[in-house]
């Protein structure tokens, strides 16, 4: 038996040229029978030790995903597309959840819902098992994932759309908005009110990268302006109308310097709101308040909330869209959609 390692491929080369990656690649790479990698994978104590652990490292570089149809049609493609978002407890998602649905159901087809609460090895998770279903293409959430959830999508042979935010590097296809350009917008607003110590208020922002880069492009702004100074306020849980509420107390408790307060949600904003009208904090008087996503709710506080509005259904409908051209053997108008964004000023800064 040889008991060489695993040679090294292409996987980049074996994917433009052979599509989905097959047992029978997992068993060439593995240097085994493609019986003996049906068994490791599916009753591992009947294969040694050295050979799962040859058949795992060829597993994890061409990133397979076994074929849970197989047994039914090896060939069969179902009409259910896996959407992967970080949450649910977030209005933002419901909402491009809601326009990918309209246009999948409008075209024959409906979506399999994942959630990953901003966890990246779950989000692996749920790629390797949604994918065994043998979906016909992916829609997932933000650019960043493991390196083996980048080798699965992208040697899965399938179209795969990015949504949620907008850069340069994509697996396949991507539709979103630049979050360092919605906070060096904000940061652009507040300088030009007159506000020059400013705080972010974000949570878990490790996690929510998206708002951390929302805090980065202000921070980039504010630098450049060379008057404004900023502070970072990162808290656990998610953005509720509490957490802005309490952070609201919080913040202008410990730091009575600051003159306004960039929330990474409406929710969040709207929160500090309310607590403001309860104590009798003038906004903008004696602390400006912003939020981000143009939520419904804020034209409806008192005062009206000063937010970025993210075309959050026409992105799900864009991206949803782009998967369903590639679907059906064409090509999308462009592989990467920025569908921009809109400041909204109002009597809150």
């Amino acid at each position: 038996m040889d008991k060489s390692p695993p040679e090294t491929i292409n996987t980049e080369a074996r994917r433009a040229s052979h599509g989905a990656v097959t047992l029978a690649d997992v068993a060439t790479l593995a240097r085994v029978a493609p019986i003996t990698v049906s068994r490791a994978l599916n009753s591992p104590d009947s294969v040694s030790e050295t050979l799962r652990s040859r058949i795992r490292t060829a597993v994890d570089q061409l990133g397979y995903v076994p074929n849970r149809m197989a047994g039914a049609l090896a060939s069969a493609k179902t009409k259910v597309i896996p959407v992967i978002v970080p949450s649910l407890s977030n209005v933002v998602f419901i909402e491009v959840i809601e326009g990918v649905q309209e246009t999948l159901t409008a075209h024959g087809y409906q979506l399999l819902l994942g959630t990953t609460d901003y966890n990246l090895e779950r989000e692996a998770e749920l790629v390797s098992a949604l994918l065994g279903w043998a979906p016909p293409g992916v829609m997932i959430a933000g650019l960043r994932h493991l390196p083996r959830t980048n080798t699965i999508l992208k040697n899965a042979g399938l179209p795969v759309v990015e949504m949620m935010e907008y850069g340069a590097r994509c697996i396949d296809m991507n539709v979103g908005l630049s979050h360092v350009r919605a906070g060096m917008e904000m940061a652009e607003h507040l300088l030009s009110r007159g506000y020059r110590k400013i705080g972010f208020v974000g949570t878990r922002l490790r996690d929510d990268y998206r708002a951390r880069q929302r805090y980065d492009g202000m921070h980039r702004r504010l630098l450049e302006s060379k008057i404004a100074s900023d502070m970072l306020f990162d808290y656990p849980g998610g953005g509720s109308q509490q957490l802005g509420w309490n952070a609201l107390g919080d913040i202008l408790k410990s730091n009575p310097e600051l003159d306004a307060l960039f929330f990474a949600s409406d929710e969040m904003a709207v929160g500090a709101i309310l607590r403001a009208q309860r104590e009798g904090i003038a906004i903008p008087g004696r602390i400006a308040i912003a939020g981000f996503n143009g939520l419904p709710v804020s034209t409806l506080v008192t005062p009206s909330l000063t937010t970025i509005i993210s075309p959050r259904k026409l992105m799900g409908h864009t991206a949803a869209e782009m998967l369903l051209a590639r679907i059906a053997g064409g090509s999308p108008a462009a592989r990467r959609v920025n569908v921009g964004l809109e400041l909204a000023a109002r009597e809150s800064t």
